[in-house]
């Protein structure tokens, strides 16, 4: 089971920082990411990283913004996310799979899915 928590209100240009950690299962095995579905929206792949952390991607829209990383030893994936704009209002979901990486990032190679944390930025 994976817990994100994180999420709430934040203005234009702030910052929040999302966690996700697993209860029972170790995450080292798994490609870890974000996806995020905003109100009227398809969901999206926001964010994915390798299992050593050695490779990652970013969907075009939240390059130099957001950064993704990983503590294998806690169990736990972090998204950082700057300078937020209104359209990065969403639920963000904390994903997992074994096939999920850098280069297979879509919702295919999600096998895991977390409960989802909203993300709200106002203007």
């Amino acid at each position: 089971q994976l817990q994100a928590c994180g999420g709430g209100l934040v203005q234009v240009g702030g910052s929040l920082r999302l966690s996700c950690a697993a209860s029972e299962r170790t995450l080292s095995r798994y490609g870890m990411g974000w996806f995020r579905q905003a109100p009227g929206k398809e969901r999206e792949t926001v964010t994915t990283i390798s299992r050593s952390s050695d490779s990652t991607y970013y969907t075009d829209s939240v390059k130099g913004r957001f950064t993704i990383s990983r503590d294998n030893a806690k169990n736990t994936v972090y998204l950082q996310m700057n300078n937020l704009k209104p359209e990065d209002t969403a639920v963000y979901y904390c994903v997992a799979g074994l096939g999920l990486s850098s280069r297979t990032y879509s919702g295919t190679y999600v096998q895991y899915w977390g409960q989802g944390t909203l993300v709200t930025v106002s203007s």
